[in-house]
């Protein structure tokens, strides 16, 4: 090497240097801006909610309040599991902000932050510690709905209700597709069937379907009623607590606090017609209205006829003493 190119190698040295050192600034530079546009969940409208919901088959959404401490816990929750519940369940994984839709999925706390899986369109609410593990075992453990839908031709045969034979324990929340309240529990009730599924059946009664005769053969006549059944006994939930919590902890401890009751066999035809008959006439109004009114025109009718005689009779007294 002559003396020119000594003096030169090292300029060279670092342009052939150059383009490695580039290729790592451009590295780091985009390797940055991937961390900071993956370190939030998507946050969708509740239209965009919608649509993905009835298009995708799992779908697990964190609704949450903007500039939330709580809400940012359970983003971050969510945040760190999205991979797994990406590869466990196939799930879309995004979070829904000051959504009027929390009301339809956590009625008694929708300004707190809580976690909905729709499987289906059928959601499951989360609102317990923000544990991953416990979260992700919860939602690998329900990528189907759990609850059961019963009407009046099954609801024997499968819960031997009456019997109390061999297929379990059986809690039923007994709803109507009318009743705003009942609708709102489906994701709560869905939660309380994935946390007993290991030891109990959980399911539920359309009454103003298919399911009327079994609500009038339990002398069910609100929505929502939750009856547990048990080795031939039934026991009312007594509580306005609608939490899961409350309804889980329930069928597993405290309906023995609940007064017992035998559970009824199914009616037959002509009873069941007149129980029908019955409830209608107890809690249709224009029926009593009619009754009550033609009555009162009855007693009116009676009155004024004997007034009227009462007025001839008199006439009559006058002219004969005239």
């Amino acid at each position: 090497m002559n003396s020119t190119e000594m003096i030169l190698s090292p300029y060279f040295f670092s342009l052939q240097r150059l383009p490695s050192v580039f290729l790592v600034f451009l590295l780091v530079l985009f390797g940055a801006s991937g961390v900071k546009k993956e370190s939030t969940l998507e946050t969708m409208s509740d239209d965009e909610l919608v649509n993905l919901v009835r298009t995708e088959k799992h779908v697990v959404v964190a609704f949450a309040q903007r500039d939330n401490d709580a809400s940012e816990k359970l983003e971050d929750a969510i945040l760190s599991l999205r991979e797994d519940l990406v590869d466990a369940l196939g799930a879309w994984v995004v979070k829904a902000e000051n959504s009027a839709m929390a009301r339809l999925y956590n009625p008694k706390a929708p300004n707190t932050p809580f976690a909905v899986y729709f499987r289906h369109g059928v959601p499951l609410l989360y609102d317990g510690e923000l544990d991953e593990d416990l979260i992700l075992h919860t939602f690998s453990n329900s990528k189907e709905p759990a609850v059961r839908e019963l009407n009046d031709d099954v609801f024997e045969h499968l819960t031997q209700a009456a019997t109390g034979a061999t297929t379990g324990d059986w809690f039923v929340m007994f709803y109507g597709t009318s009743c705003v309240d009942c609708q709102r529990l489906q994701a709560t009730w869905e939660a309380v069937a994935a946390r007993l599924k290991a030891r109990l059946n959980v399911a539920r009664v359309n009454l103003e379907l298919n399911g009327a005769a079994t609500g009038r053969r339990f002398r069910v006549h609100k929505m929502p009623t939750f009856i547990f059944f048990r080795q031939g006994k039934l026991y009312r939930y007594p509580l306005d607590k609608l939490d899961v919590p409350s309804l889980a902890s329930f069928a597993t401890e405290w309906y023995r606090n609940a007064r017992a009751e035998p559970v009824p066999t199914p009616l037959s035809p002509f009873d069941d017609l007149t129980q029908a008959i019955a409830d209608w006439l107890r809690y249709t109004e224009w029926p009593w209205m009619v009754a009550t009114g033609g009555s009162l025109v009855a007693i009116i009718a009676l009155w004024a006829f004997c007034l009227r005689g009462r007025k001839k009779k008199v006439e009559k007294k006058q002219k004969k003493a005239k």
